[in-house]
């Protein structure tokens, strides 16, 4: 009798078991599945708005181009000056890199470690 009552707690305990285990697995890849596809619609809005924001930075720096000549007197000095200007914004951002991958590992830390 004793023995019949501890192959059924025995059984039940398996069964519980197998249950927490599964139920743990579906929570991780439901988990996991929220993840990805924030990361992918922050990844899609990104390249859409990146992609607009680039074309409106191209028409911007023409113009801007052509501006700068006609008060230069030369649209070559101009357009001189703000590819100037486009390399001077690149070397800072190379030599402030690494505050920006820290700001960036913080950040996505944060949303993929966040429960929400």
């Amino acid at each position: 009798m004793a023995f019949e009552q501890l192959k059924e707690d025995w059984s039940d305990s398996q069964r519980a078991t197998r249950e927490y285990i599964d139920s743990t697995v579906d929570y991780y890849r439901l988990r996991t599945f929220k993840f990805v596809m924030k990361s992918f619609y922050a990844l899609a809005l990104a390249l859409v708005l990146g992609m607009f924001g680039l074309l409106a930075l191209f028409f911007l720096s023409i113009a801007g181009s052509f501006a700068l000549g006609d008060l230069l007197g030369n649209p070559t000095h101009g357009f001189l000056m703000v590819g100037g200007l486009y390399v001077l914004l690149g070397a800072l951002a190379f030599a402030l890199r690494g505050r920006l991958q820290s700001a960036l590992l913080k950040r996505f830390s944060a949303y993929y470690f966040d429960g929400e």
